[in-house]
């Protein structure tokens, strides 16, 4: 009797057990949504709980994103030329600039006097050479006299020689001619060096009217600078002085931001660098305005990195038309990469032989070789692997699985890419209460995803 009674109590233990064990192998949420059936149901029905999911395209890791500030395109200070008192300044921070427009006015009283001074020196200057000029043809007026004098008195000497030779003057007299005659050679020559004088006179003249000429356009050219206009079309960032300050060459007076368009600089981990070139696209979201994102390009990486962080500068710019974006605005940067979307499921997805060979064959191997997949470059393809899944086929109230061998990519974040063998849309096995074969009748639980 008490043989009987032992062994009695040792088979209610051993049950008691194997019951525990078959519940605890069943997935927690798998295991509620069981308890929820009916129980006459489930035990008559021999149908195997399971958790579906909907096949979904997507990328296994998505891109890293950068914080940065915006700032102008470019920045310009608007400082003063000319020493002089700041008397006015029409522009304040925050007000829109164009280029060209006069901004402020600087005292110019000393400017305007220097410039009237190079002015009367110049007309000076003029009135020489208009002088000069009137030399000059004063001496070709006498070139010409003197040249008719010799014609003359050539003339009178060759008479005078004829006459000489007839016997009908005394040789004392055609002497006399022939000397005339000399002597006016000799003065018409004086004349025309006269003539040459004065010309030289003239250039000379002429040459300090140019240079005075460019004092005077220097000058104006100086008086201009009292007047302050704006380099470019933008606005006000900061007022560095005031009316009635003195302001000396040099001296900042405003400094204005170029808003056509607009600068984002991001901080990079080197380990990203090499996925990032000139000219790539970027997108860009600004928490001033949620709901737009903007599209700008990498206009610059900077060769030197942070010694300290390992960061790389890259400077990103993007377009500002209606000069919407500020200064000082907090800017969500993703550099878009050349990542294919492909199937991704959940690794407990993987069921039957070929996953216990991926997580017990390999082991920790599987875990490293998805870490150096992650910082391989872009051109690197994923390792291919095979794997399993279930795939769920329902025809009318009957629910039913069928094996479907998978190639597999790359593993992260408990996920894994699926290169073929199942389609987006598709619907699949994620958790099973029990081991399930080709042709398995399977019930979904109430957490499962639906179609839709």
């Amino acid at each position: 009797m008490q043989v009987n009674t032992r062994k009695i109590l040792i088979a209610s233990v051993l049950g008691v057990g194997l019951l525990t064990a078959g519940c605890g192998s069943l997935p927690k949420e798998s295991a509620e949504a069981e308890s929820q059936r009916p129980r006459g149901k489930q035990e008559g029905g021999g149908a195997v709980p399971v958790d579906a999911s909907i096949a979904r395209t997507g990328v296994l890791r998505q891109e890293p994103e950068y914080t940065g500030t915006t700032t102008p395109f470019r920045t310009v200070s608007l400082r003063s030329q000319v020493e002089g008192r700041l008397l006015a300044l029409n522009a304040d921070v925050g007000d829109a600039v164009k280029q060209g427009q006069i901004i402020a006015q600087i005292d110019d009283a000393l400017l305007r006097t220097a410039q009237n001074q190079a002015e009367a020196e110049l007309a000076a200057l003029k009135s020489e050479v208009a002088r000069t000029r009137a030399q000059v043809s004063n001496a070709r007026a006498e070139v010409e006299k003197a040249r008719a004098q010799l014609v003359q008195a050539q003339a009178d000497s060759q008479r005078q020689q004829k006459l000489v030779k007839e016997g009908a003057i005394a040789q004392q007299t055609a002497e006399q001619a022939r000397t005339e005659s000399l002597t006016a050679v000799q003065v018409l020559r004086a004349a025309q060096e006269q003539v040459r004088t004065e010309q030289q006179a003239i250039a000379a003249a002429q040459g300090r009217v140019v240079a005075q000429q460019a004092v005077v356009a220097e000058a104006k050219e100086r008086r201009s600078y009292a007047k302050l206009t704006s380099p470019i079309t933008g606005a006000v960032l900061e007022k560095v002085t005031e009316p009635g300050n003195l302001l000396q060459p040099g001296n900042e007076v405003l400094r204005l931001g170029d808003f056509s368009r607009v600068k984002v600089v991001v901080q990079v981990s080197e380990l990203e660098l090499g996925k990032i070139r000139l000219g790539q696209r970027v997108k860009v979201r600004l928490d001033a305005f949620p709901n737009q994102t903007y599209t700008g390009q990498v206009t610059r990486i900077s060769p030197a990195a942070d010694i300290t962080a390992r960061l790389v500068p890259v400077e990103v710019v993007i377009p500002n038309s209606n000069a919407k974006i500020g200064s000082g605005l907090l800017a969500r940067v993703n550099f878009e990469t050349q990542t294919q979307a492909r199937v991704i499921i959940p690794e407990t997805a993987l069921q039957g032989g070929e996953r216990d060979k991926e997580t017990k064959g390999q082991g920790g191997q599987d875990k490293g070789r998805s870490a150096s997949s992650s910082s391989s470059s872009p051109q690197s393809q994923p390792p291919k692997r095979q794997g399993m899944v279930f795939v769920v086929k329902q025809a009318g109230d009957k629910v039913t699985v069928t094996a479907r061998s998978v190639t597999l990519g790359d593993r992260a974040d408990g996920n894994v890419e699926v290169l073929s063998g199942l389609q987006a849309g598709e619907r699949f096995v994620t958790r099973s209460g029990k081991p399930l074969k080709d042709g398995s009748t399977v019930s979904i639980s109430a957490i499962s995803e639906q179609q839709s």
